[in-house]
């Protein structure tokens, strides 16, 4: 079966976003493109590619260092006149945060029921077990945010960043809230009493709680479900073409926010964030799951860790889950994996097994608020954790969609997005490798785990004990059967599972518009 593993195409580039929703689980291992190896020169005359944003990154920061050095005082009307485009590139993908939230999460719902249904042992057990440990990361990454990073990053002195009246009441009415008032406030923003008001002030708890109920209650194949697929098409093709123009954006962000802040406190604060987010990651790696890996399988987690790492240097070096996943699967069968749990729980992994982004959110948000001078109050934590959550499961694979999707997280507990996301922007290519490495890396402690639970094993002639061919009745939402287990008949041979005649499964891309969508060259958030 060694074919399973060796690149025949080059689709896959960049990085952890590839890890998207819309390939078949149980296909995916098979029909995956990897990346083929290209000179690093040529990356850098890709639109919106790491290269040019780190160009971008350092020239802002050049030009605004020669102009700070020799100029007293830049005019507010040069700032204004020069901050305004990146102002622009900010609002546009400001703008996208909603219906990407809405579409993401309706779509994600159709997925979840369709590996679960029917009671599929090996689905709910891989899905259960992914959930739990993004929700274990993202707890584990608010606690040690709110106890120690929170206390490290100190405000950064920006004009504007000082808060106007209106916003210096909001902020002292929330401290002089009692703890019962602050649940009670929490509840009542999970139900709203008009959706269209709620889309409109961004109450995104309740916008999602519509869309994971929509999701739900809708029917495979309904016309609602196929609008809301193409929704997301063009949300998809419109953000693609906002992190094209990441690098003019970058650029003019940090730029005009150089002439205004203190180059000091912000080196100090960046360090601390990227302190942050690797300890905590560190800790969910060395710690976490390898004490859930001990408890299940009984053996030393270290050791196992060490025999996988061809993965998760792949992973590191390439900064893509989806790019990695063959080496990933071979991994896992050579340390004795069944192939069955290996076909569906490594794929099902590369689209929902986000442990490194779940990490990252609160860091970066308690980031952005404390350098603004604000703090962040028990019940914005639980915000934090409850979005971070569903942005790191329910999320399109789109290009660097966790740019919008820390925006969406600080906009819910009434953060401004001021210049300091310039900074974030400019050393995500840095911690997006380590967190692809450690999402690839729960993928092969959870492996095991799903193994054992299950009690699936392979049989001499490579068949499995639980034969979980199709799922009767389970059907994408073009209608077609939806693989669940171990390749059937007629998929082993032909590489794709048999759909009815004129349909389109979704796991196939229609359009080479498409491919790219499917495949997205950035980081799984």
């Amino acid at each position: 079966m060694q074919e399973y593993y060796e690149p025949k195409t080059a689709h896959v580039a960049g990085s952890e976003e590839s890890r998207g929703h819309s390939a078949s689980p149980t296909r995916a291992a098979e029909t995956m493109p990897v990346e083929t190896k290209e000179p690093w020169w040529r990356s850098v005359t890709k639109p919106g590619s790491t290269w040019q944003i780190i160009i971008a990154a350092v020239l802002a920061i050049a030009i605004g260092m020669a102009v700070t050095s020799t100029v007293d005082k830049v005019p507010k009307a040069a700032i204004d006149m020069v901050g305004v485009w990146g102002d622009l590139w900010l609002r546009a993908l400001k703008a996208v945060v909603l219906p990407l939230i809405i579409t993401s999460m309706i779509i994600a719902m159709q997925r979840l029921k369709e590996v679960t249904g029917r009671g599929n042992t090996l689905g709910l057990w891989t899905v259960g077990w992914y959930v739990m440990t993004t929700i274990l990361a993202v707890v584990i990454s608010t606690i040690l945010t709110g106890l120690i990073w929170a206390r490290q990053f100190q405000p950064v002195r920006m004009e504007d960043q000082q808060a106007t009246e209106a916003q210096l009441e909001e902020i002292e009415s929330k401290e002089k809230r009692t703890i019962t008032e602050s649940i009670v406030e929490l509840l009542r923003s999970f139900i709203t009493d008009n959706f269209v008001k709620a889309m409109a002030n961004m109450e995104l708890l309740a916008v999602l709680v519509v869309a994971v109920l929509i999701g739900a209650l809708l029917k495979p194949g309904s016309s609602i479900l196929r609008a809301v697929h193409e929704i997301e098409e063009i949300v998809t093709k419109v953000i693609t073409f906002l992190i094209y123009l990441a690098p003019i954006g970058v650029f003019f962000l940090i730029l005009p926010n150089l002439f205004k802040l203190n180059i000091a406190e912000m080196g100090e604060n960046l360090g601390y964030l990227i302190a942050g987010t690797l300890t905590n990651m560190f800790i969910h790696l060395f710690i976490a799951l390898p004490i859930l890996y001990f408890a299940f399988v009984r053996k030393n987690p270290y050791t196992h860790w060490l025999k996988c790492s061809p993965a998760w240097i792949t992973a590191w070096g390439t900064a893509s889950s989806a790019a990695t996943m063959p080496v990933t699967m071979r991994v896992a069968l050579e340390r004795g994996c069944p192939r069955t749990v290996a076909k569906f729980a490594i794929p099902m992994g590369t689209l929902i097994n986000m442990d490194g982004t779940a990490i990252y959110f609160p860091v970066v948000v308690t980031f952005l608020a404390s350098t603004q001078g604000r703090q962040i109050s028990p019940v914005d934590y639980i915000i934090v954790v409850l979005l971070s959550t569903v942005a790191a499961i329910g999320t399109t694979p789109i290009p660097s969609s966790s740019l919008v999707l820390t925006v969406m997280i600080a906009e819910s507990i009434g953060l401004e997005i001021t210049g300091m996301f310039a900074v974030v922007i400019a050393i995500d290519w840095f911690l997006d490798r380590f967190r692809t490495a450690l999402n690839v890396s729960g993928d092969l402690f959870a492996v095991p785990i799903i193994t054992k639970m299950t009690g699936i094993k392979d049989h001499d002639d490579g068949s499995s004990s639980e034969d979980e061919t199709v799922t009767e009745g389970s059907r994408g939402a073009a209608g077609q059967t939806t693989v669940v287990g171990p390749a059937s008949p007629g998929v082993a041979a032909g590489g794709q599972a048999p759909v009815a005649a004129g349909e389109n499964p979704s796991w196939i891309p229609q359009s080479p518009a498409e491919q790219p969508r499917r495949m997205a060259n950035d980081e799984r958030v």
